[in-house]
């Protein structure tokens, strides 16, 4: 699953529009829908995404022997 579609499938579970998603970042539903299709939403513009539909983003690396290397939105 591409970023892209990970974002439309959060919005449908949440029950909100991409167009709103995108004034809740700060940005015009037209400049988002341009970054999703490019791949370039940023991995700050996904934690924000994680903080303002009240889920947990995380994005790590699974070491050879289990450990983890992550960063994640939550405190």
């Amino acid at each position: 699953m591409n970023t892209s579609s990970l974002i439309k499938e959060l919005c449908k579970e949440k029950n909100i529009s991409m167009a709103e998603l995108a004034r809740r970042l700060g940005q015009t539903p037209q400049n988002f829908a341009k970054k999703l299709k490019r791949e370039t939403v940023s991995t700050e513009e996904l934690m924000a995404i994680g903080d303002l539909l009240g889920v947990k983003f995380e994005q790590s690396y699974t070491l050879e022997n289990g450990d983890k290397i992550s960063i994640s939105n939550e405190s």
